[in-house]
């Protein structure tokens, strides 16, 4: 029956698929419901619930909420993971955490009201609820909050045989692993091994024969985006996290360090347009109002400072009317080069591949490049203004002004944020306005006082 209610609806979450499921749960068709959202992935289930209005979501929970897994509720936005679970009866939450790996639990719990944290930690068992408040009592962004207690251990004299006999008597395992750590007596990590290596290795050899280079531990205090640059830079999968005494508290994994890097990359570009950096579709009109309004106010201020770089050569601007025409061109051929350069400077500060080493090189470079655009737009510009206004040094002086405000837009691009970077806020947030406000600053000071000078 499944087969013939999807025959008019592609596999996966799609347009077509969304709109039936709507039509499923206003027409209460329970089968048709559960034959539509059963084939999807738990990341897809998130996304519809994520998609749909509020009152559809409780609709369409209240019809399918025996179905809710802890794989769904993980997938979840933070943003209406807490509505979603209000939603669903008690015994369907409970059910659905009982086989959630720790770090999967305290990633659910870390955004949600005491309520709600008492309803998951009721449902897990002593063991569980043990290490799952363990990792809370960490720092919050912290190693100790991404990490899953789970771990596969071995001593470091084991060999490969009775590491393989172990594994397969054990009666519990995690979810996913890629390493059988190799512990001392007081439980300090020493080495580890892949199961690869583990797999292909004959049963007489030593573990500590087949370990694996890559080899290090995280502390758990250390703060988790420490922890996704290290998976980057170091090309690890997995990695175990230690307390202050180097004993063994839990592992990471890496699609815990990638989920970090990717929340790292929206919030970069959240707070580079001046968003609050938790803002989503599901937040309320008052939510996005309040998150986009602090830098608005900033840009405003900022674009009140330009202003009264133009106020100052309102005589001049009055006795030549092309002047007004121009400036528009000169600030956004501006904004558009500082935004250049700050993007590639905030990211660069954020893989760390901008440091001190290497920043005059860098810096020096910027300028080069904003010279040589200044310089080759500045002449477009020139012929242009010449053509259109039939005056050779108001063309002069829009080249001019295109040349030095490129350069000091590349920059500001660059030093503004490694100054931000220096002083300990986050580059991405603020850099946006000051970028802005120096160009602007910039381009009409140099465009006005050139024609005050050359033309006046």
């Amino acid at each position: 029956m499944a087969n013939d209610v999807l025959d008019d609806v592609e596999e996966g979450l799609d347009a077509r698929r969304v709109t039936a499921v709507l039509d499923a749960v206003e027409a209460g068709d329970s089968p048709r419901l559960n034959a539509l959202l059963e084939p999807l992935h738990a990341a897809d289930v998130a996304d519809l619930l994520e998609q749909i209005s509020a009152d559809d979501r409780n609709a369409l929970l209240g019809m399918w909420s025996g179905e809710i897994d802890g794989d769904i509720l993980s997938e979840i936005s933070d943003a209406i993971r807490e509505e979603v679970i209000d939603a669903l009866p008690p015994e369907v939450v409970a059910e659905a955490v009982r086989d959630l790996d720790t770090d999967d639990v305290v990633d659910i719990l870390e955004d949600l009201e005491e309520p709600a944290q008492a309803v998951i930690l009721s449902a897990l068992t002593s063991a569980d609820r043990l290490a799952v408040e363990q990792a809370l009592s960490y720092p919050e962004y912290s190693a100790g909050r991404l990490m899953q207690r789970e771990v596969v251990v071995a001593p470091v004299h084991w060999t490969v045989g009775e590491m393989i006999d172990h594994l397969r008597v054990a009666d519990w395992l995690p979810e996913q692993f890629y390493h059988v750590i190799l512990v001392d007596p007081r439980m300090k990590p020493v080495d580890y091994v892949t199961l690869g290596r583990l797999l292909s290795s004959r049963r007489d050899v030593a573990l500590k024969d087949i370990v694996e280079e890559s080899f290090r531990t995280i502390e758990a205090t250390e703060p988790e985006a420490d922890v996704a640059y290290m998976f980057n830079q170091y090309h690890l999968i997995s990695c175990p996290v230690v307390d202050a005494h180097d004993r063994l508290v839990g592992v990471i994994t890496i699609d815990d360090a990638m989920n970090v890097q990717d929340e790292e990359h929206q919030e970069d570009m959240l707070r580079m347009a001046g968003v609050d950096d938790e803002a989503t579709l599901a937040d309320t009109v008052w939510e996005a109002t309040k998150g986009r309004a602090l830098w608005l106010f900033v840009n405003l201020l900022t674009a009140i400072l330009a202003s009264m770089v133009i106020d100052m050569f309102a005589q001049t601007i009055s006795q030549m009317v092309a002047l007004a025409v121009l400036m528009p061109i000169v600030a956004s051929m501006g904004g558009n080069a500082g935004t250049q350069s700050m993007t590639v400077a905030v990211r660069a500060l954020a893989t760390r591949d901008l440091t001190a080493q290497n920043a005059g090189r860098v810096i020096r470079r910027e300028i080069a490049v904003g010279a040589i655009n200044g310089a080759v737009f500045g002449v477009i510009m020139a012929g242009v203004a010449s053509f259109w206004f039939g005056v050779p040094l108001l063309a002069l002086v829009i080249g001019l002004a295109m040349l030095f405000t490129l350069m000091a837009a590349a920059l500001g691009g660059i030093v503004i944020p490694m100054a931000l970077e220096r002083m300990k806020i986050d580059p991405a947030l603020a850099s946006g306005p000051f970028v802005t406000t120096v160009t602007d600053v910039v381009g009409f000071f140099a465009f006005l006082g050139l024609a005050s000078w050359m033309l006046l």
